[in-house]
């Protein structure tokens, strides 16, 4: 069981470094939001396999919170590149 989970470790991080090299050479906006909501879950993978490799509980409260935070993350990218703005203010008042 130890191999397979090293096994697993050892392609999330092969694929953690594509994705990084498509952050960073992404042609366009969306490849780069796609690319790191892609590194949001290779590292919540990675988290959970050490989780079940130190065989603890702990780590999955870290998980939830890099789940939501990633969530987060896109949405306001994904946001921010449809309408050039975050947050929209009323102009009106």
């Amino acid at each position: 069981m130890t191999y397979f989970i090293w096994g697993a470790i050892v392609l999330v991080m092969l694929s953690m470094i594509l994705v990084i090299y498509r952050l960073i050479k992404g042609p366009n906006p969306s490849d780069r939001v796609v690319a790191l909501d892609s590194i949001g879950v290779s590292l919540i993978a990675l988290i959970g396999m050490f989780s079940i490799m130190v065989d603890t509980s702990f780590y999955l409260e870290i998980i939830l919170l890099l789940a939501i935070l990633s969530f987060i993350g896109t949405v306001a990218f994904s946001k921010f590149i449809e309408k050039g703005d975050i947050i929209e203010r009323d102009s009106s008042r």
